[in-house]
């Protein structure tokens, strides 16, 4: 030990300086919003890392399969060894459409009167008649039960069970190659020796090199913002606090994503909110507000929270106008929707940023956006947010995982990489309610971000099906006995 101390000391003496430049240059750049294209350089080069990898594990599995075959061949086997409902998709989706394991029709549903559709031998049951083998047609009792009446049902209840659309949204979506972390779901880093290599150098740069940096990046943006903030809050209010908050916003959220090792391209920029109004995203994780906030000023909205978040929150309340609710006034519809009306009610107030989905979605799918936030009037901005899962996986599961815990699994990850579409504003038609208003918005953020569009509200996660959920179906089925 004795022996090593010198070395490590010397090491310290020639590396700081050079580090402390290193960090000084990325919070300069990260502060006026700049890059200098190495973290693009960086993820290309992991690009082809990670083929080089699926390479040497598809000749390796290859072996294997040639080794342990003894008389016959064995049948061709999919790369990487995947069932094939796994390869013909990328990401959850594929142009948009979402390839599963079965295709299905919507039977049942939050809306079973508006997805319910009948077969071609319902209706003729529905209204009474049935062909015999003879091309005649009888007229049969529209009372009498068939077994085959309740076999879409049956058949609905199977694939349910098989492939669940709510429950497979709330877990990290399965890449098609692995990307040399042991927390995705495959693990080949001691199926070859060049493997193991290239897994442990990547090991000792996330741990060793980048893990300390992102840690010291993060840790100066939210100093940032909680320093700053206060100082703000002590101007007179006019133009010169808005603009001094909205610098410290932007500095500091711009900060904490180059902690992150954020690479974000943004599209579409002409259509990023001007004016006040109501700015709608799906939902991934909580880091979506700083990717976000690094382009424009928010007002934020959401449930007033402890530790960590609650310590942000008060932050941004010292300098800007944010609207926090405990959790009882959450399920106070009126009282949110009064103050949302209050807030984009003042010309100067900046765009409130709101994600109607209520929860954090894997970004596959976008789920049923809450009506409160489209009841209010007001421009809505859409945008729509794609995360590249292969560099990290940035869906937040906080029931699995606490803030703090997920900010060390994002910033031990390779990097985070998305992109941001920006959509053209958005108005309620005159004869539009609010309810479809949301769908149409869902709709178009879905297909911008070629995410899967699901009718299923998020709060499935934490709750059961509603009760008058249930009571549909059940009349619906009682219909069809009845033969309406």
């Amino acid at each position: 030990m004795a022996l090593i101390m010198p070395f490590v000391s010397v090491a310290i003496s020639i590396l700081y300086t050079p580090f402390l430049l290193l960090i000084l240059c990325i919070i300069f750049l990260a502060s006026i919003g700049k890059s200098l294209g190495v973290r693009r350089l960086y993820v290309n080069i992991l690009l082809k890392l990670f083929e080089y990898g699926r390479q040497h594990i598809e000749v390796a599995k290859r072996i294997q399969r040639h080794d342990s075959s003894d008389e016959e061949d064995e049948p061709p086997v999919p790369p990487e060894d995947k069932p094939p409902s796994a390869i013909i998709k990328e990401n959850g989706s594929l142009n948009g459409t979402k390839m599963s394991v079965i295709e299905r029709e919507e039977i049942l549903g939050p809306s079973p009167e508006l997805n319910y559709k009948r077969s071609s031998s319902q209706e003729r049951v529905k209204n009474g008649h049935t062909p015999d083998h003879k091309g005649e047609v009888s007229v049969q009792n529209n009372l009498e039960f068939h077994l085959s009446h309740c076999l879409d049902l049956v058949k609905a209840g199977m694939e349910s069970i098989i492939e669940d659309q709510v429950t497979s949204v709330f877990e990290a979506e399965e890449l098609r190659s692995w990307n040399l972390l042991t927390r995705t779901n495959r693990q080949y880093e001691f199926l070859t020796w060049r493997l193991t290599i290239i897994w442990a150098m990547g090991f000792i740069v996330r741990y060793m090199f980048l893990l300390p940096l992102r840690i010291f990046i993060f840790f100066v943006g939210t100093v940032t913002l909680v320093f700053t903030t206060p100082l703000v809050g002590l101007l007179p209010a006019g133009r010169i606090r808005r603009f001094c908050g909205q610098l410290c916003y932007k500095i500091a959220f711009r900060t904490m994503v180059r902690g992150l090792c954020g690479v974000v391209t943004y599209h579409d920029l002409q259509y990023k909110p001007k004016t006040t109004g109501l700015c709608v995203a799906n939902h991934t994780s909580v880091i979506d507000v700083a990717i976000l906030s690094s382009k424009h000023c928010y007002s934020m909205i959401g449930q007033r929270h402890n530790g960590f978040l609650g310590l942000l929150q008060r932050a941004l309340s010292r300098a800007s106008p944010h609207i926090w609710f405990e959790r009882s006034e959450v399920k106070d519809r009126h009282i949110v929707a009064q103050r949302l009306k209050e807030h984009i009610s003042v010309p100067d107030n900046p765009p409130i940023l709101i994600f109607p989905e209520g929860t954090c979605i894997n970004n596959t799918s976008v789920m049923q956006f809450k009506k409160g936030s489209f009841e209010v009037g007001g421009t809505i901005y859409p945008v729509a947010i794609k995360y590249d899962p292969r560099f990290g996986d940035a869906f937040w599961n906080s029931a699995r995982y606490g803030m703090l815990h997920y900010l060390l699994n994002m910033m031990t990850s390779w990097a985070i990489v998305c992109d941001v579409w920006y959509l053209p504003a958005m108005r309620r038609a005159e004869n539009e309610s609010a309810v479809e208003f949301a769908n149409r918005v869902k709709g178009v953020i879905a297909t911008r971000g070629g995410l899967v569009d699901l009718m299923w509200d998020g709060q499935l996660k934490r709750m059961k099906a509603k009760k008058e959920w249930r009571e549909l179906q059940q009349e619906e089925f009682s219909k069809r006995l009845k033969g309406e």
